[in-house]
C-alpha cells in the first residue's frame, strides 16, 4: 500500500463515529473496572443495550490486548443489532463497521478494513440527515461516554438529547437519558431538582417494566420524604424473580432500606437474592455491600460471626473480580482492622496499595480512607491528617476529596493546627 493511500486511508478512519474515535482513552485499570462492570450487566435476550455493550466489551478488549476476543464482541454485537431492529442493515450498525474497520487497520488487515469502510459509507448515504450525527450514532456514543469520566457523562447527556429530539419514539433512549440526569445530580449540592423528578416520573410511565427505573424513582421520592414502604416490598418481589443483572433494581432497592427503612431488611435482600441465585457473582457483592454497610453502621457493634461473614464475603469477592480488586481489597483490609486477628494483616494490605501504581482517583480515595484507619484503628492522628492532605490535593471532585477536606476543616477548628490551616489556605487559593 502506498504512502498515499495509507495517509488517505488514516484520514478516513479518523473522520468515523466509533468507540476508537471518541477521545475515550481510560487507564488499565478503568478498562478493567468498566470490563467487569459490562459483564454484571448481563446479555439476557431482550436486553435493549445489547449490542452497545458487545461493542463497549470489544473496545474493552482490543485495548487489553485480547484481539480474537475484540473481533468476536464485534461480531455479535452486529448480530444483536440486527436481531433489535428486524432489518440486515441500517445507521445503528455505523459504530460496529468504524469499530470493525479500526481493529482490522490495527491489525494490518488492509482489504477488510476498507470492506468495512466501504459499508460505512453506504449506511451513511443512506441517512437524509447529513448536517448532524444520525440518533441511532448518537444513543451509542451517549451509552458509552456514561460509563466514562465526569466531564463525558456530561457529553452523554447532550448527545442523549439531541437522538431523542430527531427520534422520540425510543423509550430506552429517554429511559437511560433520565438515569444519566438523575446520575449527575449525585454531584451536585441540591440533589435531584424537581424538573428532573418530573422527567423521571413520566419515563416510569413510558417505561413500566423497568425495574432499575422503577427503584430508582422509589429512592429519589423516599429522598424528598415520600417513603413507600409497601411499593418498595412489592418491588423486590418482582426483583427477586427477574433475571439477575446490575440493572435489576436490586442496589438501589438495598439503598432505599437501608437509607429509609432498616438496614437488616437491606441484608435480608440480598441474602435471599443470593440463596435464589447463588452462583452469581453480581449477587455476592450486593451481599458483601450489605455486610460492609452492617459492621461499619454508626454507634454499632458487629458481632465477631458478623465482622467473619464479612470478610469471607470480601475474600470470595477478590478471586471474583481480579481485575477490579481495588475498592475491595481496601474494605477488606478495614475488616480486618475490625476483627479478632492481628492488625498487622490489616496493615500489609495497605502497605501493599500505598506502593502500587494507582490512578490518581485511586489514589485519591486510598489515601482519604487510609488515613481514617490511621486516625481511628491505629490512633496516629499526625500522620492521618498528613494522608488527608494527600487525598485533598490530588485535584479531581470527588467523595473521597470532599470528605478530606471536611475532616481537615474540623482538625483545623477543633485543634487550632496551624499546618492544617494554612494547607487549607493555599489549597483554597489553587482550586480559584
Amino acid at each position: 500500500m502506498s504512502a498515499q493511500s495509507e495517509i488517505t486511508l488514516e484520514g478516513r478512519l479518523g473522520a468515523l463515529q466509533c468507540h476508537f474515535t471518541w477521545d475515550l482513552e481510560p487507564g488499565r485499570n478503568k478498562l478493567l473496572r468498566i470490563k467487569d462492570m459490562l459483564q454484571d450487566i448481563g446479555t439476557e435476550e431482550g436486553c435493549k443495550w445489547l449490542g452497545h455493550i458487545y461493542n463497549l466489551q470489544g473496545y474493552i478488549h482490543f485495548q487489553l490486548g485480547s484481539i480474537d476476543e475484540a473481533r468476536s464482541f464485534f461480531s455479535r454485537a452486529a448480530e444483536a443489532f440486527r436481531k433489535m431492529r428486524g432489518a440486515e442493515e441500517g445507521p445503528w450498525l455505523v459504530v460496529t463497521y468504524g469499530n470493525r474497520a479500526w481493529l482490522h487497520h490495527h491489525q494490518g488487515e488492509i482489504e477488510e478494513s476498507l470492506a468495512c469502510l466501504s459499508k460505512v459509507d453506504g449506511l451513511m448515504t443512506e441517512d437524509p440527515s447529513q448536517d448532524e450525527l444520525h440518533p441511532e450514532i448518537c444513543a451509542e456514543k451517549a451509552w458509552t461516554l456514561m460509563k466514562f469520566s465526569r466531564e463525558q457523562k456530561l457529553l452523554a447527556v447532550d448527545y442523549f438529547q439531541r437522538a431523542i429530539r430527531m427520534q422520540p419514539d425510543m423509550v430506552e433512549w429517554q429511559t437511560t437519558h433520565v438515569l444519566a440526569l438523575v446520575d449527575m445530580s449525585k454531584q451536585s449540592k441540591t440533589g435531584v431538582e424537581a424538573d428532573i423528578m418530573e422527567k423521571l416520573r413520566k419515563a416510569k410511565e413510558q417505561d413500566p417494566e423497568n425495574l432499575y427505573l422503577a427503584a430508582i424513582y422509589l429512592l429519589q421520592l423516599a429522598n424528598r420524604g415520600q417513603i413507600d414502604q409497601s411499593g418498595a416490598r412489592e418491588l423486590a418481589t418482582k426483583v427477586l424473580r427477574n433475571p439477575v443483572s446490575s440493572y435489576s433494581g436490586i442496589k438501589p432497592l438495598m439503598w432505599f432500606y437501608r437509607s429509609f427503612t432498616s438496614l437488616d431488611e437491606a441484608v435480608a435482600l440480598a441474602e435471599k437474592a443470593l440463596k435464589l441465585h447463588p452462583e452469581e457473582r453480581y449477587l455476592k457483592r450486593c451481599v458483601a455491600l450489605s455486610y460492609k454497610w452492617k459492621i461499619w453502621e454508626r454507634d454499632s457493634r458487629p458481632s465477631p460471626s458478623l465482622i467473619e461473614k464479612g470478610i469471607r464475603a470480601h475474600e470470595e469477592l477478590l478471586s471474583l473480580y481480579p481485575d477490579s480488586s481495588f475498592m475491595k481489597r481496601m474494605d477488606l483490609a478495614n475488616f480486618y482492622a475490625k476483627s479478632e486477628n492481628p492488625k498487622a494483616k490489616s496493615e500489609k494490605f495497605f502497605q501493599q496499595l500505598l506502593v502500587e501504581d494507582l490512578e490518581p482517583a485511586e489514589q485519591q480515595a486510598l489515601f482519604n480512607i487510609y488515613a481514617k484507619y490511621l486516625y481511628f484503628i491505629q490512633r496516629k492522628p499526625k500522620i492521618s491528617i498528613l494522608y488527608h492532605m494527600k487525598a485533598a490535593e490530588i485535584p479531581i471532585k470527588s467523595f473521597f476529596q470532599r470528605n478530606s477536606i471536611m475532616l481537615l476543616e474540623k482538625i483545623r477548628h477543633r485543634e487550632c493546627n496551624q499546618d492544617v490551616d494554612r494547607f487549607l489556605s493555599r489549597l483554597k487559593e489553587s482550586q480559584k
